[in-house]
């Protein structure tokens, strides 16, 4: 997008992250009449995938959780650009974390950690969260926008309350760089990578790529791995569940560290299936004899 467009939304944009939360989920409400019924945005996609991740529900079951989707992917979006405002106090309020006990006992043991995460509930607030109460230095790898002003912006969404960020193609340096240091290191993990280079593993019904980088810098590292999840309590409200994944990840192999990964994220895709990321073409490629993890 244009540096013309750019500086014309973004005062809109914080215009809409300053509303009230009331204000904003009404916002949410006419997005998602819009969103759904109007643009039906990847509708076809969402409900094709939910067809094959559920084979066991009917199609009116189906369509009634694309919808549940919708409401909340809507409610996702305006609560990540609320992100840009919100308070520590707020994101005290609104997520709780009284599972932060696996991090303190990794930190008294002075041992660096990765999390690993899905797009499953607001994984922005769970990272402001940390952030608000650290107990391990936190940064997040991401992959950087092709627009420098929006790339800045999410930049700053997500470090303004302090955790730092690690671009995906310096991840591996910068980890290393940072290697005497007590941190963590946050992979969300279930993007859909290129295939030629993916670990596959069995996940909602059907083989699935994973990204290999999160196994491989643990084992590599030998980093112990701490699963996040961000479970929703209720609208505007959560509670990231973290437990230990994988203790010693130089014990099992890469591909063992993956299927785990995505054993505990499709049961927490099970226990609240209108969390997640339905949106996203994650099953966009197809396993050959090729693609051998």
């Amino acid at each position: 997008m244009s540096k013309i467009s750019y500086y014309f939304l973004l005062p809109i944009l914080y215009l809409i992250a300053l509303l009230p939360f009331r204000m904003l989920y009404l916002l949410s409400d006419l997005l998602f009449v819009l969103l759904y019924y109007v643009i039906r945005y990847r509708r076809d996609l969402v409900q094709l995938q939910l067809a094959d991740s559920f084979p066991e529900r009917d199609q009116a079951e189906i369509q009634r959780l694309a919808r549940k989707f919708y409401r909340y992917l809507t409610d996702l979006g305006l609560e990540t650009l609320k992100t840009l405002t919100i308070s520590p106090a707020a994101i005290k309020d609104r997520v709780a974390f009284d599972t932060a006990g696996v991090f303190r006992k990794y930190y008294k043991e002075d041992k660096s950690i990765i999390v690993a995460m899905g797009h499953f509930g607001n994984w922005e607030w769970a990272g402001a969260r940390f952030a608000v109460d650290p107990i391990h230095p936190l940064s997040i790898i991401y992959r950087p926008l092709k627009s420098k002003q929006y790339d800045g912006l999410v930049h700053h969404m997500r470090s303004r309350l302090g955790n730092g960020l690690y671009p995906m193609k310096t991840a591996m340096r910068s980890i290393l760089a940072n290697r005497k240091k007590v941190d963590a290191t946050a992979f969300i993990a279930d993007q859909s990578p290129v295939p030629e280079h993916a670990h596959w593993v069995s996940f909602l019904h059907r083989e699935t790529a994973f990204f290999a980088g999160m196994s491989k810098i643990s084992k590599h590292l030998g980093y112990p791995i701490v699963y996040v999840g961000t479970v929703r309590k209720g609208r505007g409200h959560y509670e990231v569940i973290a437990e230990t994944l994988v203790e010693d990840p130089t014990t099992i192999s890469e591909h063992e560290i993956t299927r785990l990964f995505a054993q505990r994220l499709e049961s927490d895709i099970k226990s609240q299936p209108d969390i997640w990321l339905w949106s996203h073409r994650r099953w966009k490629h197809k396993r050959n004899k090729e693609h051998l993890s």
